[in-house]
């Protein structure tokens, strides 16, 4: 993806790319590759690539992103259905597709009519009506059953070659399928689609920030979704179908305190500040500016205005300060809106020993980790004392004692532009020093979770945004020394085999798992330490991607995409669930409270945390 070039709209994406010729679609890699070594210049809403001397590609984008094929155009003799076209498109960041008319849930489930009713006969007994039967629990429609398995199709075919073979043809296959599911009522299916594309894109045009478990928890996400719909009724359906917009309800009058502002950068191309704040009953409350941009936006906007009411606060200033709201209006997951109706003005703030905030830390991490799991925004408030660091593949982590728990931090975000890094660096050399920190869940076997937000080292009344703030030598204790010696790494289970052999398929396909060798020894091996059922699981991996049929003349047959997408998706959602059992164990809470706690209705730090 390049940065320099605005979002496509997915259907337009679909559109190109399916109007190039067979002899076209197998050049757009190329193509791809190709035009992201072209000059370009944006001027306002468009942007304009210099193909050649004589040719230039011209996108213009309205509000930031282009919402239809005929904003792409090109001066080839070629246009309009030339390989410049999709390439650019293909190249391009996915936009979040804006709701339509057509994106409403369909009601199909039409009523019988009933027979007009017949005047009775004077004098005549009135009928005693029968009782009427209860209504049929609503199902998925027929047109979302046939977009869910356009979806599911489209991401078994992904599946199955893997990152290095699912080119940007595949990738708009996948980008129709999206569309189709959203016009079908199915906004979930078509986000995590989406997911998958951005996942691909950053990992074919080898993104420093791409990760392969972003694209494993994608995959599984899209898979799992479009084979439950055909299935769930009732809540489950409409969790499984998703929505479209969070809906802003009416909150009130809210007295807000920050907590601390984070900066925002991610793989589809936006980027901003999210500021967390919280009322005196520890519920979290975030106000976000995040838009198109790369990281200098994410670390402009944390000096902007915050766009709340007539307040001249800024992010960074918020996080300190506080906030009065009337008219307040609220997502479910806790973002503040911004409408007309809303007024702010700047209050007091409180800092993180003093009350109200004191009261998220307050509780035992144990107790935080079942809603912090539940998913949502995962925030964490800990007490933690530094004792070293331990090198893993990734980097270092900063080693911390946290209530008897030895706990690893990890930078938040590897991006240079965000000091998360450096600043976890400079931490790892003030060992002894105790910290009041907050920090993101990272699910592992052993307790593990992502640095955001410190007080500083020297002065406790004063706090650090991590990814904002700059930390010196100057800043650290004059006693603080250099941590040394790596303490052991805890035993854990060998499910790392089961899930190697999955993040295997994501990344190179069917294919890796159908190599010849002995298959059965990790499979052996997970039984022997009691995992009798991930065996099995990986037992059925492995026949799934090596099931290949021949023909009466010995040719083979196509693979069957979706066998192999099942098994690997059931080996997937082992995987997760058997971490996330194994996280809560680590951290001391109950893995059967951890599991039982999901949904939206996950539980936070204070009373009902709002999850953003």
């Amino acid at each position: 993806m390049s940065p320099d070039l605005p979002p496509v709209a997915p259907s337009v994406t679909a559109e190109l790319v399916a109007a190039l010729t067979p002899r076209l679609q197998k050049r757009l890699d190329a193509g791809i590759a190709k035009l992201a070594d072209r000059p370009s210049v944006v001027d306002g809403d468009t942007v304009r690539i210099a193909v050649d001397d004589d040719t230039d590609l011209v996108l213009h984008a309205p509000g930031g992103v282009v919402t239809s094929a005929d904003a792409i155009r090109c001066g080839c003799l070629l246009a309009p259905d030339c390989l410049h076209r999709a390439a650019a498109a293909s190249a391009a960041p996915v936009a979040d597709a804006t709701p339509t008319a057509e994106a409403v849930l369909p009601t199909e489930a039409a009523s019988e009519s009933k027979p007009d009713s017949v005047p009775e006969a004077e004098g005549e007994a009135a009928s005693v009506p029968e009782p009427e039967p209860a209504p049929e629990p609503e199902t998925a429609t027929a047109r979302q059953h046939t977009a869910a398995r356009t979806v599911q199709d489209a991401a078994a075919a992904v599946l199955d070659v893997g990152t290095d073979g699912a080119g940007a043809v595949l990738q708009a296959e996948l980008l129709r399928a999206a569309h189709t599911a959203r016009l079908a009522g199915l906004p979930r299916a078509a986000a995590s689609a989406v997911s998958v594309v951005t996942a691909l894109r950053a990992a074919r045009a080898a993104d420093p920030a791409y990760r392969l478990t972003d694209l494993v928890a994608a995959l599984r996400e899209v898979l799992a979704v479009t084979h439950r719909l055909g299935y769930a009724t009732g809540p489950e359906l409409t969790a499984l179908r998703g929505t479209v917009r969070q809906p802003y309800t009416p909150d009130g009058a809210l007295r807000l305190y920050g907590l601390f502002s984070e900066p925002v950068l991610t793989a589809t191309g936006y980027a901003g500040t999210v500021t967390w704040t919280a009322d005196a009953e520890g519920r979290l409350y975030t106000v976000s500016d995040v838009a198109p941009g790369g990281s200098g936006r994410a670390v402009g906007t944390a000096d902007r205005t915050v766009r709340i009411g007539d307040t001249a606060l800024t992010h960074r200033e918020l996080s300190r300060a506080g906030l009065a709201v009337s008219g307040a209006t609220v997502s479910p997951t806790g973002r503040l809106g911004a409408g007309a109706g809303v007024r702010a003005v700047r209050a007091s703030g409180a800092a993180w020993h003093e009350v109200p905030l004191d009261r998220l830390w307050s509780v035992p991490a144990a107790e935080q980790i079942p809603g912090a799991l539940a998913g949502g925004h995962g925030l964490l408030f800990l007490d933690v004392a530094l004792i070293g660091t331990v090198r893993e593949a990734a980097g270092d982590c900063l080693l911390a004692d946290c209530g008897g728990l030895t706990l690893r931090l990890a930078a938040a975000h590897d991006h240079p532009a965000l000091p998360y890094r450096d600043n976890l660096r400079l931490l790892a050399a003030a060992r002894g020093t105790r910290l009041r920190v907050i920090a993101r869940l990272a699910p592992a076997p052993h307790p593990r979770a992502l640095l955001l937000a410190a007080n500083h080292p020297t002065d406790p009344e004063t706090r650090l945004d991590l990814g904002l703030d700059r930390l010196q030598h100057a800043d650290l204790p004059a006693s603080a020394a250099s941590p040394t010696g790596t303490p052991p790494s805890p035993d854990e289970p060998p499910l790392h085999f089961l899930r190697r052999r999955v993040h295997q398929a994501a990344s190179g396909g069917r294919r890796v798992l159908a190599s010849p060798g002995d298959k059965e020894a990790e499979s052996r091996r997970l039984r022997h330490n009691g995992l009798a059922t991930a065996g099995d699981l990986l037992d059925e991996l492995h026949a799934a991607a090596s099931d290949r049929s021949r023909d009466v003349f010995g040719r083979l047959l196509p693979a069957d995409t979706g066998h192999f997408a099942r098994a690997w998706l059931a080996a997937a959602v082992y995987s997760d669930e058997v971490d996330r059992a194994l996280c809560a164990a680590a951290w001391g809470a109950d893995p059967a409270v951890s599991s039982a706690v999901g949904g939206e209705g996950g539980v936070g730090p204070g009373e009902q945390a709002r999850r953003p």
